[in-house]
């Protein structure tokens, strides 16, 4: 009975390290899953020059609707400046985004993107986008941002309508941005 009550803990202990383990190494195998079979819409991202190298289907036009989110804990509007886009796929497009503090402090923003159908984000590329780095806006700032994407020709025939969707969520490393620009005014207010 005894050597039983030894070995329990000993058991529970590798369960509960491999479990751990098991968690830690779920986030990247999603990441694997997700680029090879286009799941959760994660788009791909590809350099100018292999967007430029591909040939446009001018015979055929994909219609692109955005729809753009706010986390209720981030302080912005946020909206496309049109609400969709027609574009010829092994075409280099451009959508161009407002984002808007309305809060009276600086805060950090992280879009994330989505796009549906899934089967899509195969053949969805971004050579250019805010969602690629966190976005700071100070308090009442508005700025435009852009995204430059390429929907490839392979692109199944039947996918005539795809919608490109962001959801802003604040950054994590929003209260350290606050506190680092607080300590900068103050730094400046005092040498002047």
């Amino acid at each position: 009975m005894r050597d039983g009550t030894r070995v329990t803990p000993k058991k529970l202990f590798v369960f509960a390290a491999c479990m751990f383990g098991f968690g830690y190494a779920l986030v990247p195998i999603y990441d694997v899953l997700c680029d090879v079979t286009g799941l959760n819409g994660k788009t791909g991202e590809v350099s100018q020059v292999e967007a430029e190298a591909k040939n446009v289907d001018v015979e055929r036009l994909v219609t692109v609707e955005f729809d753009t989110n706010v986390n209720p804990g981030l302080p912005w509007r946020f909206e496309a400046a049109k609400f969709k886009m027609n574009v010829h796929p092994g075409e280099i497009a451009e959508a161009t985004f407002v984002v808007e503090n309305i809060s009276d402090k600086p805060v950090l923003g992280q879009a994330i993107p989505s796009l549906v159908p899934p089967l899509a984000s195969l053949y969805f590329d971004k050579t250019e986008c805010f969602c690629f780095t966190a976005q700071l806006l100070k308090p009442g700032e508005r700025k435009e941002m852009v995204v430059r994407y390429i929907i490839g020709p392979e692109l199944p025939k039947d996918i005539s309508i795809m919608t490109l969707s962001y959801t802003f969520f604040r950054s994590l490393d929003d209260n350290d941005v606050a506190v680092s620009e607080t300590k900068f005014i103050e730094a400046i207010n005092t040498k002047s």
